[in-house]
């Protein structure tokens, strides 16, 4: 099997006085992989990605970049951490220019070409003439971008990549992503954002308090937690028994409504159920679990879903 793009085994950052900002952190990121880091404000995820790029030293911990020791692999990771930081007075190009000259293993031969092709990667050829502060904010999230991507990189680690974006803005993020991993480059996202993570990301890992709750591809995840189905019936009294009586869990009731969770009962076999023992039905659906109802589930608290 191929090593992970990243895996970290105890990973822990304590800093002075005591507070415990990342606590034993263990992931598993395969390769190719979209993978989702989200948690909310504050759970540790932007001191575990320092940790991985070397910028903070872990108390505890280690950590691996494609099989081997995270410093080593750096050259082939992309990194925008806590949102993009260019010259305002200076074009897009110009910027990346200067990025490019930054990198001491950069061929200055083939600078240009390499800039040029970044800026198409991410859809500002035609913009690579405007100054930065002239740019959306959107446009600056893909200059960041592109900046990851003036060499090659098989991997790339973006921290709340559409942080303060308008959906516009967040929209052609997300489609960058997609289009650099499809690629074969391994893209890790933190984030806080339930619904922009369920659109773009194969696996997830949920961080709370500073600890990794849960881990694995999204279908993984949801296979947790149970569907429920909905009925719509003038006979809730009735529908609320009989659902009962199939020793289905946590049966609810509302005006006109009950709901309760299938587990592994097909949804065929509840609805003829209920048919028979003479309930009334209006409507049937079944509800299967979003990311938000597995991860408040999870951490016991809500997410921001969708700004």
């Amino acid at each position: 099997m191929n090593a992970p793009a990243i895996a970290t085994r105890g990973l822990t950052k304590r800093f002075p006085g005591g507070q415990v900002a990342v606590d034993g952190v263990d992931l598993a990121v395969p390769g190719g992989s979209v993978y989702g880091f989200l948690g909310p404000n504050g759970s540790g995820k932007t001191t575990t990605i320092r940790m991985l790029l070397g910028l903070v030293t872990p108390t505890e911990g280690t950590s691996t970049l494609f099989g081997g020791p995270a410093r080593a692999a750096l050259t082939r990771v992309g990194a925008l951490v806590e949102g993009p930081a260019f010259y305002p007075w200076l074009t897009g190009a110009a910027n990346l220019h200067r990025l490019d000259a930054a990198n001491p293993v950069a061929d200055p031969s083939s600078a240009k070409r390499r800039v040029a092709e970044s800026l198409d990667r991410v859809g500002l050829t035609a913009a690579a003439g405007k100054r930065y502060k002239a740019y959306s904010l959107g446009m600056r999230q893909r200059l960041a971008i592109a900046g990851t991507l003036l060499s090659r990189r098989d991997l790339l680690i973006l921290d709340e990549p559409t942080n303060g974006l308008d959906p516009q803005g967040t929209r052609e993020v997300r489609g960058l992503i997609k289009d650099v991993a499809a690629g074969g480059t391994t893209v890790f996202v933190s984030s806080h954002l339930l619904a922009e993570v369920e659109q773009m990301c194969t696996h997830i890992g949920v961080m709370r308090t500073g600890r990794l709750v849960a881990q694995g591809s999204l279908g993984e995840l949801r296979s947790g937690s149970s569907p429920r189905v909905e009925v719509e019936t003038s006979d809730v009294t009735a529908a609320a028994s009989a659902l009962t009586g199939l020793g289905l869990e946590n049966v609810a009731s509302a005006p006109g409504r009950v709901g309760a969770e299938i587990g592994t009962l097909a949804p065929e076999h509840v609805s003829d159920l209920l048919f028979k023992a003479g309930v009334s039905i209006r409507g049937f659906q079944v509800i299967r679990p979003s990311l938000e109802d597995v991860f408040v589930g999870l951490t016991g608290e809500g997410f921001d879903v969708d700004s």
